[in-house]
């Protein structure tokens, strides 16, 4: 069977897809993405070390080891790496830790650049494009993996249409389908990936529910069948949003406060930065309207916030670029469904290329939809699978 490399993070899901990998008849190596400098000491001792009767460590690939990064505290905490480390030892699979400080900070600079550029990030699928299915390829190279697999909940189907098994040897191209478990699908989050990498991924927990996977953990006695599932942004360890882009860029941020004014032009108040703002939000605007309103637009050229009634949120389309597609654009359907957002619903919608950027295409919705963000991906699903997308402009 094959050579997999699997990213472990020393949660529920990735610790089953070990074992069901292994349960296929796969060679399993964990890597934990160390990318915070709490999780550095018990990374330090690889599983031969922990586990003497361990299947034979693989050398880990030289030239990835970075210079720290300035942030104290990464999405893997120490509590995550011990984890991961455990469920590696017990399963008898090398085991080892990519120092990715350097490449995170990329992340972490994306999201204060939007923030400041009156866009609203998206780092978790960024961190899917560009390090969980970027750079751990590097690392599966090295180590003459044929495969990269993670725990998300999405499943790679044949065009025979067989979900969710890993499969050795493709002689086509697979696609990417919806997880089984509604509630939990990250199928949006991986739109972006390569495709000359897309034919090399595994998920072998898509094909299960939540629940079920707990249940696994649980008869393997894994320890972390409970564990909770991480929330929010893994670096905004606390406070809001804002705080941390003020924290990195002080002096750009100094420069942010400004307006904030209706959509016919009306000063109502003013604010102390836009970066604290976001399309679609309610809560916390700083001014008293006698009824709810929202933001509807950012312009932070002129550092102001734009307020409007719920109605005014509303938009017909959308224009999306620095597109990614996981089939031919000839395939694609004129009707398809799109989702703006992570835990958003898909929306009937069609789609239109823009002849002269070819990285960008538009969207006209069915019906209007409400907080159409800037910075945020639009995903172009037909029914349970994964078409591509881009991001909206």
């Amino acid at each position: 069977m094959a050579r997999v490399v699997l990213a472990m993070s020393g949660g529920v899901d990735s610790s089953v897809a070990a074992h069901l990998l292994l349960e296929a008849g796969h060679e399993v190596i964990g890597v934990f993405m160390r990318h915070g400098e709490e999780s550095s000491e018990v990374c330090k001792v690889d599983s031969k070390e922990a586990e003497p009767d361990a299947r034979p460590a693989l050398p880990v690939l030289s030239g990835l080891a970075q210079g720290r990064a300035d942030h104290k505290q990464g999405c893997c905490t120490a509590a995550d790496a011990a984890d991961a480390r455990r469920v590696a030892s017990k399963m008898r699979i090398p085991f080892y830790a990519l120092d990715l400080q350097q490449d995170f900070r990329r992340i972490v600079d994306y999201f204060v650049d939007d923030y400041l550029n009156g866009r609203t990030p998206n780092p978790c699928v960024k961190c899917n494009h560009w390090i969980k299915f970027g750079r751990l390829f590097d690392y599966a190279d090295g180590v003459d993996a044929e495969f990269v697999a993670t725990g998300h909940y999405a499943q790679m189907i044949e065009n025979e249409g067989d979900p969710g098994k890993p499969i050795p040897q493709r002689h086509q191209v697979p696609e990417l389908h919806r997880g089984l478990d509604s509630g939990k699908d990250q199928s949006y989050a991986l739109f972006g990936i390569g495709s000359d990498r897309f034919k090399r991924m595994m998920l072998p927990v898509g094909s299960y529910t939540k629940a079920r996977i707990r249940e696994i953990a649980e008869s393997l006695g894994l320890g972390v069948a409970a564990k909770r599932d991480s929330q929010e942004i893994c670096f905004v360890t606390q406070g809001h949003h804002s705080d941390f882009v003020r924290a990195r860029q002080p002096n750009r941020s100094s420069q942010t406060g400004g307006e904030i004014v209706t959509t016919d032009g009306k000063v109502v108040g003013q604010h102390n930065g836009f970066e604290a703002f976001t399309v679609g939000q309610r809560k916390g605007l700083g001014v008293a309207m006698g009824k709810p309103f929202f933001v509807v637009q950012i312009i932070p050229e002129e550092c102001r916030v734009v307020i409007g009634a719920k109605e005014e949120l509303s938009k017909p389309g959308l224009l999306a670029n620095e597109s990614n597609w996981l089939v031919d654009r000839a395939q694609i359907p004129p009707q398809v469904q799109v989702q703006i957002r992570y835990n958003g619903l898909p929306k009937p919608a069609k789609i239109e290329w823009v002849t002269d950027e070819p990285d960008q295409f538009r969207v006209e919705f069915d019906q209007p939809q409400l907080a159409v963000a800037p910075g945020q991906a639009a995903v172009v699903y037909a029914g349970t699978r994964v078409l591509g997308g881009g991001w909206i402009v």
